[in-house]
């Protein structure tokens, strides 16, 4: 058994620990409601976007024959871009999404398709390179509020790489915010783009200049911009509320570890004084004999 000071000892680290977990929660769950703000300030913009790009879409006159809606016959080559945290103590989220990619390249590739994967992130970048997959590009310190400017050189990328033909088919990884609580991997497809055709049934009228083509030529490339920097805000947020659920639990299991090593601590003081004492009665018992 333990002597009773290094049951203090251990009990006085953990004490420590709760503090520095306790912190870390308060932190997270700051820069959670602003991220969370953030992911709810940009969706109305993406949802209006959507609903342009379904209209245009619908009303397309021709072939989408070298544009980004241009879906080829024979997909050989397909870009995944991996959106994870820089940080971990984000609980399961890192290796829910890690795995959700791993399946994800194992099919490509069952299907005889060339994977290259562009990281967005240290911890997706790490996993990558452990498991010697090729990576291509990696984007790492976007910060907790990055702008859509900061985001373009990723997206550029891969509709360069769409355009010219080197890929096929281009992917993105991310864990999307359900709520503080729920954080699910998902996987969308950027490019060739998804006509969305809901809005198409709306049939709003609206007025082009200069023309339908034109504006649909220019908007496609900020539709995928869009996208994939919609994808990188949820996956901020959703590394955050990890982070906050992931640090309370460990509060609470330092909290709860503490109280063992108290009553621990009680215990082997109560044995030792029991001890001392009947050490006590004996002597005074042979002395008086």
């Amino acid at each position: 058994m333990p002597s009773t000071r290094e049951i203090r000892r251990r009990i006085r680290s953990v004490k420590n620990m709760t503090q520095i977990t306790r912190a870390m929660e308060m932190v997270s769950a700051s820069k959670m409601r602003r991220a969370q703000r953030n992911v709810l300030a940009t969706r109305p913009y993406a949802d209006r976007l959507y609903d342009v790009m379904g209209e245009l879409t619908s009303r397309a006159v021709g072939g989408r024959k070298g544009t980004l809606l241009e879906v080829r016959p024979s997909v050989k080559n397909v870009a995944i871009i991996l959106v994870t945290p820089d940080k971990g103590l984000t609980g399961a989220m890192i290796t829910n999404v890690v795995r959700r990619v791993g399946r994800f390249v194992l099919e490509q590739r069952e299907l005889g398709r060339q994977v290259d994967v562009l990281a967005v992130g240290k911890k997706g970048r790490d996993f990558l390179v452990r498991t010697n997959q090729n990576l291509v590009a990696e984007v790492t310190k976007l910060g907790d509020y990055p702008k859509l400017v900061d985001t373009l050189g990723i997206a550029t990328t891969v509709i360069g790489g769409f355009r010219e033909g080197r890929y096929d088919e281009v992917y993105v990884v991310y864990s999307e915010f359900v709520n503080t609580l729920v954080q699910r991997p998902s996987v969308k497809r950027l490019l060739p783009v998804e006509p969305p055709n809901e809005a198409a049934e709306k049939q709003v009228d609206y007025t082009y200049e200069p023309s339908q083509e034109e504006v649909m030529d220019e908007l496609l490339p900020r539709f995928v911009e869009v996208q994939l920097y919609q994808s990188i805000l949820e996956s901020i947020a959703s590394e955050h509320s990890a982070r906050m659920v992931a640090m309370r639990n460990a509060t609470d299991n330092a909290k709860e570890l503490t109280r063992d090593l108290t009553l621990t601590y009680n215990k082997t003081r109560q044995a030792n004084i029991t001890k001392e004492v009947s050490e006590i009665a004996s002597g005074a018992a042979a002395l008086a004999e």
